[in-house]
């Protein structure tokens, strides 16, 4: 098939795909369309930016348009779930714009605003439910809306789902809606977990998978920075500083993190804001627009963010600190090299990191090509993890759920309190640590990080 005209379409979903420039579908898209207007459930596989939305949004219009009937007052005919508030508006939008040629409403739930509009728009009921697991439990608690009536449930960006601990938000939704329905998971990465989910709310599902699981988009130029972790911040400025770099995402593990690197490089004269789960839906959003627009060369984002950002033209993403999960990694890359384009990743990876880099190579089955700016580099390379910090750790999240690394909370004995991660709990968390408790040192190693150098040391560094 060459063309979305092959693929069966309503002419009101072609007139509009022709009108945002649209003509020849994606792999995923070619593949998963026919099978949806079949009727079957589907569990869809896609490295991120190959058009997964467009895969589950064009046959749910298509057979909508086919069964038009009168919405009943808080009733949705399709429910999309999403892991984060951008990648629940950019889903919202392309339902709207797929679907205008049908009169197809369209209501997005999320937290970090106001109910009321929400409310509003739900009372009278809408073709499509686009929301995040928590506002929409939120909504169900309080007799906004009811899930009898659906057709059609998506579960967007699945293991970033349980990565974020929704799994029984996940049950409780489901369970609210009919057994009788057309149900449709999609990830970038598959791990076992997924699978696990999909047998209990897939029935009979088609598989369709476009690339090996947790494989990194082919036109994305990786390179690992082997860096003292001091050092990071100049380093970072110093990368900036390259015109060439016109549009950067830089990626931290933490919120504090996150606020600290873009601030630094604000001091340092290079435009840059940050986008994380403690700044409210508009913070986000007036970033998020701000970089579109040119207005900032770099957006500094936590890994809950990497699934809900698609910016055009982004040439370049670097991974300030590695993520504790692999599989982020994917997602965090995936920023780049969008429709066809090439882009590059930069790992700013220390000494500390480097068991993490080997499990990023392991788990996508490629080896980074390594850049060496250390001032003592070892003789020796230890990818083994350092002491208090276990490479992987199978814990129990809500619901008594197992999670991968990087996800606890909680304090284990013999461990400092971790940071809050992105994802685990709303606002800011009193942490206990005074100028001399437990943990100091590592709060002032990782401020460190943006300490400027004396002059020459880059030098240093880089032979």
């Amino acid at each position: 098939m060459t063309s979305f005209a092959d693929l069966g379409l309503a002419e009101s979903i072609l007139r509009a795909l022709r009108e945002e420039g649209y003509s020849t579908p994606t792999p995923i898209q070619a593949q998963s369309i026919p099978v949806l207007l079949q009727g079957r459930d589907l569990l869809g596989i896609a490295q991120t930016g190959t058009g997964k939305t467009a895969a589950f949004a064009l046959p749910i219009l298509h057979l909508m348009a086919q069964t038009r009937r009168p919405l009943a007052p808080k009733q949705a005919r399709a429910l999309v779930l999403a892991p984060t508030r951008e990648l629940a508006v950019q889903i919202g939008d392309s339902f709207k714009a797929y679907g205008r040629g049908q009169g197809v409403s369209v209501a997005v739930v999320v937290g970090g605003v106001s109910m009321g509009p929400q409310i509003k728009a739900l009372a009278r009921g809408v073709d499509v439910l686009v929301a995040t697991p928590g506002r929409l439990i939120d909504h169900l608690d309080n007799g906004h809306v009811r899930l009898e009536g659906a057709q059609f449930v998506v579960l967007d960006e699945a293991d970033h789902m349980l990565d974020l601990g929704f799994i029984v938000p996940i049950r409780k939704i489901m369970a609210k809606l009919p057994k009788k329905r057309h149900s449709l998971f999609f990830s970038a990465t598959m791990p076992r977990e997924i699978a696990t989910l999909a047998s209990e709310f897939l029935h009979d599902p088609a598989q369709v998978s476009v690339t090996p699981v947790a494989t990194t988009a082919e036109r994305v130029e990786q390179q690992a920075m082997m860096v003292d972790a001091g050092a990071k911040g100049a380093i970072l400025i110093e990368l900036l500083r390259n015109e060439a770099w016109a549009r950067t995402i830089v990626f931290t593990r933490t919120k504090r993190g996150a606020d600290r690197v873009s601030k630094a490089l604000a001091q340092a004269g290079v435009p840059a804001a940050a986008i994380h789960g403690n700044k409210s839906q508009n913070q986000r959003q007036a970033a998020l627009d701000g970089f579109k627009a040119g207005r900032t060369r770099v957006l500094v984002a936590t890994d809950i963010a990497a699934r809900g950002i698609d910016v055009s033209n982004v040439t370049h993403v670097v991974n300030f600190e590695l993520p504790d999960v692999p599989e982020s990694y994917v997602h965090r890359i995936g920023r780049t090299a969008r429709a066809g384009a090439e882009g590059a990743a930069v790992s700013l990876v220390d000494n500390d990191e480097r068991h993490l880099l080997r499990a990023i190579e392991k788990l996508t089955r490629q080896e980074i090509p390594r850049i060496e700016r250390r001032a003592n580099p070892p003789a020796v390379e230890n990818d083994r993890a350092p002491p208090g910090r276990p490479a992987q750790r199978q814990q129990r999240g809500r619901g008594g759920q197992p999670q991968r690394a990087g996800q606890n909370q909680g304090q284990r004995q013999g461990q400092r309190p971790p940071q809050q991660r992105e994802g685990q709990g709303g606002g800011a968390r009193a942490e206990g640590r005074g100028p001399g408790g437990p943990g100091a040192a590592a709060q002032a190693a990782k401020r460190r990080r943006f300490r400027p150098r004396p002059q020459g040391e880059g030098a240093r560094a880089s032979t």
